[in-house]
Formats: C-alpha cells, structure tokens, sequence
C-alpha cells in the first residue's frame, strides 16, 4: 500500500507557451481511487506519465509514501500501467501476456503460475488462459490487461483512459468491474479519463484539471454540490449546469425573466452591482406558470425513457441564453411550445462573473 505525493510537480515542452502540467499540488491517500478528469489537452495524461516516470518532471517533486522517485527509473517506481490500448503480444496466450513481466524478472514458473491462476480468478479469466487475445472480446482483452498489472502487485496502479476503446454498454459494465476490483485489492489507483460520467462513479474523489492547473479535488457529490468555479460547474454533471451571466441591481437582486432573485448574504462581500453568473442544475428547474420566471421557446426535447431533458431558448431577460431542465418524461414539452421555468431558490450556485470563482450559493 502507498501514498501518492505530487509537490508542485510542473511539466514543460519546449516551444509551448504554458507548462502542460502548472505546479500541481495533489496527495492519493493509502488505497484511495483517485480519477483525474478535465478536457482533452487539460495536462491529465501527463500528470499519470509523471508519476509512472514516462515524462520527466521539470520543476517540483514526486513521492511514494516518503520516498522521492522524482528521477527515479520507472522500473524501480513499483508502479503497474494500464493503457488505452490493450498493448497484448497477439502471438502469447492470455496466461502468457498476463504473466510476462514476471517472467521478464525472473521469478519462478511455479510463482507465475500461481500468480496468473490467482488473478484469472479475480477477473473471470480462468477459462480463458491459453486463448491468444484475436479470441476475446475488447472487454476481456482489457481485463487481461488489468490482469497484466494485477499479477506484479505494485503499490500503485495507474490507468490511462482504459474504457475509451469499448463500446457505451461495454464501457459501462467494464467500469463497475474496475471500481469494484480496485476496492478488493486496496491498491491506490490513479484513474485517468474525460469522460465525467465516468469520474463520477468510479472515484473515491476527482480531481478536475484546466490548462495544466488543478481546479478542484473532492468528493464526486461534494464537487457536485459545490463546485468551486464555473469551469468545474459546467464540467461536472450531465447535462452540464446551467450558467447564465445576469446584471446585479443596486439592492443585490438579479432579475430572471419576471423573476426577481436576491443575492444570498456572504463573506466575500455582496455583489449590489455588475454581473454575475448564476448557475442551476437541470433538475432544479421547474415548470410554472407564465410570468412566475423565465420565459423559453423549447428547441428540443430528449426523451431517454426514464428522463426527459427539455432545451430551450431564452426569450426575455437574459435574451440569447439557453436553458436545459429536467422535465416529466410521461407528460414534455414538444418542439417549438413557449414554457416558463423557474429555479429552486435553495439550489442556486452564485459565481463571480469576471473571475469565475464562487461567491455564494
């Protein structure tokens, strides 16, 4: 078992001009599954590399429990990588490949069969073993993959993006395997991805990365309640929150459609003046009457069986802005329908317009 330390750990390609990882400052707890999540080009990748020795670390400093392996060599970091691509010798059996490194290291043939017959077993892959991997399927290759990992017992697992080869249904079954193997076996785990759904269910806690720079780490419902600025609010959830940039009266109410909305009371000094930007989460929007919020002209409704997803075009106040609410999958709106929506006044999330940090809410 491990902790995982970057100190202000900071990476720099020549001729870029930001560093692809800024400072970044993030402790993985003892047995913790950490996933690092943020748009493509956001630094998360390598920020994995780093800790696995594939980039080199410019400024700053990397630790495994007490020990720096900053320029430590990658083999000797006790680490175990998980890919994006199964990267399986397709001329090896699935007990070969899973077994491979071991016997690149020289352990016994009794220990690596023992070790490989132990993880088939954790990973439903028994009857699988002397199948070369054209046999199986993209889930069961990632499996063997995991498996590969699994038999080194490393203090610290780290994967890259190891779902984005499979299909929706796949991915979503494969990820419930993962989270669920990572909390038998204990062993810290960083997990990297774009996809937030998937961030959201795996992770003891996320970590939403920016331009190279750590925005927020938290708990997956913590960050949802309270993200710390509107890029974490409009990342985190699906369908993303709804952010809209409204004029502050002087007496620090916002005006929503007919809607008039006070400003809470904070310690960071009430905006009675300028922007700001109010976000709400779909399912806080509420269909009422005319005249009690903002008036929309629906543009689409999703009907996903369980949930309807309305979008709708702003047509008073806050002109231009588009709007999405969870609505009655039994009884939606239909395409084109002018309907007024308003806010759970409890649930809104208050944002400084020009910095984008939290303010209230």
């Amino acid at each position: 078992m491990a902790t995982v330390t970057y100190d202000k750990a900071t990476r720099r390609y020549d001729g870029a001009t930001r560093n692809a990882v800024d400072a970044l400052d993030l402790q993985v707890g003892d047995g913790e599954f950490l996933v690092l999540v943020g748009p493509s080009g956001c630094g998360k990748s390598t920020a994995l590399r780093m800790l696995a020795g594939l980039e080199p670390i410019d400024d700053g400093t990397m630790r495994i429990d007490d020990r720096d392996i900053t320029h430590v060599d990658p083999s000797d970091r006790d680490i175990a990588m998980v890919f994006q691509t199964y990267a399986l010798y397709p001329h090896m059996t699935v007990g070969e490949n899973m077994g491979f490194a071991l016997k690149i290291a020289g352990r016994p043939k009794d220990e690596i069969k023992t070790r490989v017959a132990e993880a088939a077993k954790v990973l439903d892959l028994t009857d699988y073993l002397d199948r070369k991997p054209k046999a199986l399927s993209g889930g069961q290759r990632q499996r063997v993959a995991m498996g590969r990992a699994i038999v080194r017992s490393p203090q610290v697992f780290c994967m890259d993006e190891p779902l984005s080869n499979l299909d929706a249904k796949l991915r979503v079954a494969t990820r419930t395997q993962i989270a669920s193997l990572q909390r038998r076996l204990a062993v810290t785990t960083l997990y990297v991805t774009h996809d937030q759904v998937e961030a959201m269910t795996m992770g003891d806690r996320v970590a939403v990365l920016k331009d190279g720079v750590l925005q927020q780490v938290d708990a997956p419902r913590a960050m949802y309640d309270r993200p710390e600025n509107m890029f974490v609010a409009g990342f985190i959830g699906s369908p993303a929150m709804n952010l809209l940039t409204v004029p502050v009266d002087g007496q620090g109410t916002v005006q929503l459609g007919s809607l008039g909305v006070p400003m809470p009371r904070n310690g960071h000094g009430d905006l009675t003046s300028g922007e700001v930007a109010l976000g709400v989460r779909p399912e806080d929007l509420r269909l009422v009457g005319t005249g009690e919020g903002v008036e929309v002209v629906v543009e689409l409704v999703e009907e996903l069986g369980s949930d309807a997803f309305l979008h709708g075009s702003v047509t008073g106040g806050v002109e231009g802005d588009l709007l999405v609410a969870r609505v009655d999958p039994k009884h939606p709106p239909r395409k084109g329908d002018q309907v007024t929506l308003a806010p759970n006044p409890d649930q809104l999330h208050w944002f400084d317009a020009s910095t984008g940090v939290r303010v209230a809410g």
